[in-house]
């Protein structure tokens, strides 16, 4: 509340806002273009797309999308989230063949991203809240987990003879074993680094984008053991640790980009387009696209000191049309990404110029320096990725999820596990599925499990009494928060859940963020009632029966 106090007016919005705030945009979008050239090409490689593909994808999002969409301090691009749903589309659709499943995946993206437009424009931004939290939050562990076991694989220097998950996952011991000891330095050096950045309190160090530095020690290494020349170097000798010592190494292990930006551009092909498996990943793509774009947009309207509050319609529409751009040139879909968009923020952003800016440093970069990203180590990229993964699926993530409650733990846990045995559409299906099982478990009336009745009346001029009753689940909230949206701003609402039989972590997770929304829009909202209510565990969000 103190950044918002002593600033008087929020800044003005299109060519106005550029020429009030270009000096805050220019500046946070430089440093934010410093943080995304290593992450677009780590997450398009690991997506099985050339390196280039990510950056392009970089430079629309913020050329073009920040322009139409809907938000003001987001950053559009591609993310780590989206990894495992492209490389599952080029290796299915390919069938092997990784130059045709990159251009069938384009075409699948093309087609993903009108369902896209086609949901902005019907109003999908209240999508979001009809997931269970932690069948989402379970989801994106999975994706960590997915993108940890595959990508420690290139920190290493070792490419695993395995064909599925389990089997990748099951080969870490021995490409650790058989580890490329030059490349491994460099790909431990930057995860080493990137640690050591996430624990550092000194706020001036943390200014320096810790992607940034992962990439220069890397070149810097890479030059040292002279990768550019592909020769063969002995390593200790050999023990029970490195039963080998003598190594190859080589460009394979930098990054490969055209000399010409345009040789970059690739073109989708259509032509499985009346098959079921062309479908399949055109739903994923969309569902999980859309999904992760809302949820990282309304994360960041909380990070923004004005605290603004993004048009959801119009961003999942604007991202749309911006990846329809992307799957016709050879791009990976973007979303809205909430790592950069953080940086962003914390970098002093005013407007969504900065997005515009970071997007523009990228079209400089690549076009006017193709060689000097050539010099990138494929084991740093990797090693960002990794660290990525591993927040994603951290320790913290499990025992945060545990203090709400043991059900939402266990839905957590089954998605997660879904997930890796199956797909993502399937693995989320089996999370829903789980938390709709818990939900219906702890209902009194089994006969009115999902029914939730809802009264909303103006008790005195400017207060509105929200009165609650049946049982409140993931599946009947939507309607709840429709009518909850037509009240308008600036007034004082009490949601009453006295007469609640159950009330499910979602639920009361999304009935918290409006009230607190509310507020910061200038009106008043509360619940009451939840006291008569047996909670699942001492957190206060956790789901709740009604004591009897």
């Amino acid at each position: 509340m103190e950044a918002t106090s002593s600033v008087a007016v929020l800044p003005k919005t299109g060519l106005a806002g550029l020429i009030e705030n270009w000096r805050y945009d220019v500046l946070s979008g430089f440093l934010v273009f410093l943080i995304a050239l290593p992450l677009c090409l780590g997450i398009s490689m690991a997506s099985g797309f050339p390196p280039q593909a990510g950056i392009i994808t970089a430079i629309i999002g913020g050329l073009i999308v920040s322009r139409i969409n809907g938000s003001f301090v987001t950053i559009t691009g591609p993310a780590a989230g989206l990894i495992v749903v492209i490389l599952e589309a080029v290796q299915e659709l390919g069938e092997g063949n990784a130059l045709l499943g990159y251009r069938l995946t384009l075409a699948a993206i093309v087609v993903a991203s009108i369902f896209q437009v086609l949901m902005g424009m019907a109003k999908a931004g209240k999508m979001s809240a009809f997931f269970p939290a932690s069948a989402v939050h379970g989801m994106l562990a999975a994706i960590g987990i997915i993108i940890m076991s595959k990508q420690i694989h290139v920190m290493l220097g070792v490419k695993p003879n395995a064909q599925t998950l389990f089997q990748t996952i099951g080969a870490i011991p021995a490409s650790l074993k058989d580890l490329n000891p030059e490349v491994a330095i460099i790909g431990f050096s930057g995860l080493g680094i990137l640690i050591l950045w996430s624990l550092l309190k000194v706020r001036s160090l943390k200014m320096i984008p810790a992607p940034l530095i992962v990439v220069l020690v890397g070149m810097a290494l890479a030059q040292y053991f002279d990768l550019d020349d592909e020769h063969i170097y002995l390593f200790m000798p050999e023990n029970v640790f490195l039963p080998h010592h003598e190594f190859t190494i080589g460009p394979k292990f930098l990054v490969t980009l055209p000399q010409n930006f345009f040789q970059g551009f690739n073109f989708p092909d259509f032509s499985l387009i009346g098959h079921a498996v062309f479908w399949k990943h055109v739903v994923t793509i969309s569902l999980v696209g859309t999904l992760e774009t809302l949820l990282s947009a309304a994360a960041v309207d909380k990070l923004d000191v004005y605290k603004r509050t993004s048009d959801l319609n119009r961003d999942v529409a604007a991202v749309g049309i911006g990846n329809i751009i992307c799957g016709l040139v050879g791009g990976l879909p973007m979303i809205a990404e909430i790592v950069r968009s953080s940086a962003n923020v914390t970098n002093g952003a005013r407007t969504s110029w900065a997005n515009f800016f970071h997007g523009l440093f990228l079209l400089i970069f690549v076009a006017l320096f193709p060689k000097l990203i050539h010099e990138i180590p494929l084991s740093s990229l990797a090693a960002l990725l990794v660290f990525t993964g591993f927040r994603l699926a951290s320790p913290k993530e499990f025992a945060k999820t545990l203090k709400i409650g043991w059900d939402q733990l266990g839905v957590f846990v089954i998605t997660i596990i879904g997930v890796l045995a199956t797909d993502l559409l399937i693995g989320v299906a089996i999370g829903i599925f789980t938390e709709f099982a818990l939900h219906f478990s702890r209902s009194i009336n089994r006969g009115d499990a999902f029914k939730l009745e809802k009264t909303i009346i103006e008790t005195e001029p400017g207060h509105f009494l929200v009165k609650l009753s049946g049982a409140a689940f993931f599946g009947n909230y939507l309607k709840l928060k429709s009518e909850l949206d037509k009240i308008p701003l600036g007034k004082n609402i009490t949601i009453d859940c006295s007469d609640i039989s159950s009330i499910d972590h979602t639920v009361i997770d999304n009935l918290h963020h409006f009230c607190r929304d509310y507020w910061s829009k200038g009106g008043e909202a509360k619940m009451e009632g939840l006291d008569k209510h047996k909670a699942i565990s001492q957190h206060p969000l956790s789901a709740r029966k009604l004591a009897r």
